[in-house]
């Protein structure tokens, strides 16, 4: 029975995150079992003195962050405007369970907020039939595959996303989609699986570059800024040090993140920045939804990292996400 064992998992007691914490919620250390077998850490946060069944929401991402970062700012302020929510490691990343370490899978990811859903339904302070999920980054389009399959997701938010699937096959702004460079890059990864075969020790890709080029793209400077200095830098994050497993991507080449996105009739907004690099992620995603309960917000002036924490000059509309959430949680 899923849930019914969960791995014991180590997780810290210490405030670590990359934002202050809120007077204004009660926090805790939760955990619960995918499908697959993995437990998932993660950090529920709750209006403080709230009494009887919330609304929740499941928040995770960026892709290669943990929830120490964004997800967690994402969850606590949500929290503050009247919601239960969790924030979460996904599988094999930051205090969750699963080996080898630092994989990702557009399967294993999706279940990750299917999971979540389970977790969040379980509880007796939450009204089941008022579950969001909110991705960020990679998550967005995970966030988006889940509500493609899971009924039970009432509510979803896209912020700053990347279709991970697009990206690995057909590069950035679709320059390497071609048969041609997707074997190139298939060889590269199965080549390398010999490698880590032999070694017993899956190679690690490098999270964001460092030292920073003078020549790199502002986008690969907006990440520096982010997850290698104070402002986001976690000790857990990938993309702060390490990065994931060289031959994660394989199956990100054989799959189609979005492929039912159309027929999702929930509720589904779709948030990003005027000025950022992974924009057309997003306007092309919410060009498949379909029915009046989609909405596209996009931010005047902001980044794609501007929507990590606000790029210090509060570029998260949390207010119109507040408010979209009520509107469809109820």
């Amino acid at each position: 029975m899923i849930g019914a064992m969960i791995m014991a998992i180590a997780m810290t007691t210490a405030w670590d995150k990359t934002f202050p914490k809120s007077d204004n919620v009660e926090h805790e250390k939760v955990s619960f079992e995918t499908r697959f077998g993995i437990t998932l850490a993660a950090d529920c946060y709750k209006p403080k003195g709230a009494a009887g069944k919330l609304p929740a929401i499941a928040v995770s991402g960026p892709f290669g962050a943990v929830k120490e970062q964004c997800s967690g700012l994402y969850a606590q302020t949500l929290a503050e405007c009247g919601f239960l929510t969790i924030a979460f490691d996904p599988s094999f990343t930051g205090e969750s369970s699963g080996t080898p370490r630092y994989v990702a899978s557009p399967d294993i990811n999706t279940e990750d907020f299917q999971a979540a859903v389970d977790y969040l339904i379980s509880r007796n302070d939450v009204d089941a039939e008022k579950v969001g999920i909110l991705g960020i980054c990679g998550w967005g389009g995970f966030a988006i595959n889940a509500a493609a399959v899971d009924t039970r997701v009432k509510a979803t938010v896209a912020s700053t996303m990347y279709d991970m699937t697009r990206v690995t096959a057909n590069g950035y702004f679709d320059s390497e989609d071609s048969a041609a460079a997707r074997k190139a890059k298939k060889a590269a990864m199965n080549a390398q699986r010999n490698i880590d075969f032999k070694s017993e020790v899956p190679a690690l890709g490098g999270g964001v570059v460092d030292p920073l080029p003078a020549d790199a793209p502002q986008f690969v400077k907006d990440y520096y800024d982010y997850y290698k200095t104070p402002r986001g830098y976690h000790a857990r994050s990938l993309n702060s040090n390490g990065g994931w497993n060289k031959t994660s991507f394989l199956s990100f080449i054989n799959a189609k993140l979005l492929a039912y996105a159309g027929e999702i009739e929930s509720a589904v907004m779709v948030v990003h920045g005027e000025n950022a690099h992974s924009r057309y992620f997003g306007e092309d995603a919410f060009k498949k939804l379909n029915g009046d309960n989609k909405e596209l917000v996009i931010v005047p002036g902001a980044s794609h990292c501007d929507l990590y924490d606000g790029g210090g000059k509060g570029a998260i509309p949390f207010g119109r996400i507040a408010e979209f959430y009520r509107e469809n949680l109820k």
